[in-house]
C-alpha cells in the first residue's frame, strides 16, 4: 500500500475550476457590503489593489510549483529555499490549520443555514455534513474536485448572472459618482487602502492549488497556467461585481443588507433573489471541500518528507487518495467546527498565511540566486516579483497586528 502514488487526473481545465472553487466561495456574497462600507463608490479600486497583492505571491507560486510539483507545495518550497526542515513542517502545518479552520468556519456557516430549513441539531449538523465532505474526498481527486467542479460554475455562474443584469445599471453610475463621491482625498485614499485587506481575503485560496500538483496532468505546465488563469478571472468577476453592485443598490442599503449580492439582483433585475442565497449555501459546502482536499495532500506531502509518520502518507490502492490524511483533515474539522467561535482563530490564521506568503517569496529569492534559470516550465525571470511579495505579504501582517491590538478587529479569511 505505500507504494500507491496519487493519481494524476487533473485536466488544465479541473485545476482551474478547483482553484476559482478555492478562491470564489461563500466570502464574497457577504464581503461586498463590508467592503462598500469601507471604500464607498470607490470599491472596485480595493478589488484591483487587492489582485495586486495577491499577483505577486500568485507569480512566485507559479514558478516555484513548476520547479517544485509535489504535495505540500509550500512546505517543500521552504525547504528548498532554506534548507530547514523544521521551518518547512512549521509551514506545513500552519498552512494545513489555516485550511482546517476555514473549512469548520463554513461548516459553522452552513450548519446556520440548514437550521433555518430544517429543525435540526447543530452538533448532528456538524457530523453528518462533516462526514459526507471527508466521504467525497476519500473517493478519488477526480471524482472529487469533478463534484466541487460543477458547484463552482453554479457559484461562478450566479455571478456572472448578476453581474449580465447589473449591467444595465452601469447608466447610472456617473450619476453616482457625482452625488455621492466624494473627491478623491487622503482620507479616501486611506478608506480604499482599508477596504483593499479584506478585499484581499477574497482571492486567498489560490495558494491552495500547488497542494494537488502530484494529481495534475503535466505539473510543470498546466499548474502555472491554471493559477494566472485562476487569478486573472477573479480579479475581472471581482471587479465588475463591485462596479454593478454601486451601480445598482444605494451604497447605505449595500453596505448594511445581510445578503448583499441578493439585493443586487434584485434591484438589477427586478426578481426574486432567493436563489442567490441557495448558490450561497452550495458555495459554503464547497469551500469546505476543497479545503479538506487542500490539508489532506499537506498532510501527505509532510508525510512523504518525513515531517509526520509515514502512516499518514499511505495511498488507498483503489481510490489512489491519501485515504488515512482525509480522514485525518476531516475529523479535525469536525471537532474544531462543534467547538463554536472561531472568529479570533480565523483572524490569526488569515495571517498566518500571510506569513507563509512572505517566507515562500523569500524562498523563491534565494533559490533563484542559487539557480536562476530552471531548465523547463514557469520562471519569474526577475527578482522584483517575489521581493515585492515578500514585502507587501509583510506590511499587510504588521498592519493586521497593528489593528488587532489597537481593539478594531479585522475580517476573517474566506
Amino acid at each position: 500500500m505505500t507504494d500507491v502514488k496519487l493519481k494524476r487526473s487533473l485536466s488544465l481545465s479541473l485545476v482551474v475550476l478547483y482553484g476559482l472553487g478555492t478562491i470564489v466561495g461563500a466570502g464574497v456574497y457577504a464581503l461586498i457590503g463590508e467592503i462598500a462600507a469601507t471604500a464607498g463608490v470607490w470599491a472596485p479600486l480595493s478589488f484591483v489593489f487587492a489582485s495586486l497583492l495577491a499577483g505577486f505571491s500568485a507569480i512566485s507560486l507559479a514558478e516555484l510549483s513548476s520547479r517544485y510539483p509535489k504535495s505540500a507545495g509550500e512546505a517543500v518550497y521552504v525547504l528548498n529555499g532554506f534548507g530547514s526542515r523544521s521551518l518547512s513542517s512549521l509551514v506545513g502545518l500552519f498552512v494545513i490549520l489555516s485550511g482546517i479552520v476555514s473549512a469548520a468556519t463554513v461548516l459553522n456557516g452552513f450548519v446556520g443555514y440548514l437550521q433555518d430549513l430544517l429543525p435540526v441539531s447543530r452538533a448532528i449538523a456538524i457530523v453528518g455534513i462533516g462526514v459526507l465532505i471527508g466521504l467525497i474526498a476519500a473517493i478519488g481527486i477526480g471524482a472529487s474536485v469533478g463534484i466541487a467542479a460543477v458547484i463552482t460554475v453554479i457559484e461562478v455562474g450566479a455571478l456572472c448572472v448578476i453581474i449580465y443584469f447589473g449591467l444595465g445599471s452601469l447608466p447610472e453610475l456617473p450619476r453616482m459618482l457625482s452625488t455621492e463621491a466624494e473627491p478623491f482625498s487622503m482620507a479616501v485614499a486611506f478608506g480604499v487602502a482599508s477596504a483593499t485587506v479584506p478585499a484581499f481575503y477574497a482571492f486567498i485560496g489560490f495558494e491552495d492549488m500547488v497542494n494537488v500538483a502530484e494529481e495534475v496532468k503535466n505539473p510543470r505546465h498546466n499548474l502555472p497556467r491554471a493559477i494566472f488563469i485562476t487569478m486573472a478571472l477573479t480579479a475581472l468577476i471581482y471587479v465588475l461585481i463591485a462596479v454593478v453592485a454601486i451601480a445598482a443598490v444605494p451604497l447605505e442599503t449595500l453596505a448594511h443588507h445581510g445578503a448583499p449580492l441578493t439585493i443586487v439582483y434584485e434591484q438589477a433585475s427586478g426578481r426574486s433573489g432567493a436563489w442567490i442565497s441557495g448558490v450561497g449555501i452550495f458555495a459554503m459546502l464547497n469551500g469546505a471541500l476543497v479545503q479538506v482536499i487542500m490539508a489532506a495532500r499537506v498532510f501527505y506531502g509532510l508525510a512523504q518528507q518525513g515531517s509526520l509518520p509515514k502512516i499518514i502518507g499511505r495511498v488507498h490502492p483503489k481510490t489512489q487518495t491519501p485515504i488515512i490524511a482525509t480522514v485525518l483533515a476531516s475529523g479535525i474539522v469536525i471537532v474544531i467546527a462543534l467547538v463554536g467561535s472561531l472568529g479570533t482563530l480565523a483572524r490569526v490564521t488569515s495571517i498566518i498565511i500571510l506569513i507563509v506568503f512572505t517566507l515562500v517569496n523569500l524562498a523563491l529569492l534565494r533559490i533563484k540566486a542559487k539557480d536562476p534559470r530552471p531548465q523547463s516550465g514557469a520562471r519569474t525571470y526577475s527578482a522584483l516579483w517575489p521581493l515585492c511579495g515578500a514585502v507587501a505579504s509583510f506590511a499587510v501582517v504588521i498592519w493586521q497586528l497593528s489593528v488587532i491590538f489597537a481593539g478594531n478587529a479585522p475580517l476573517a479569511g474566506h
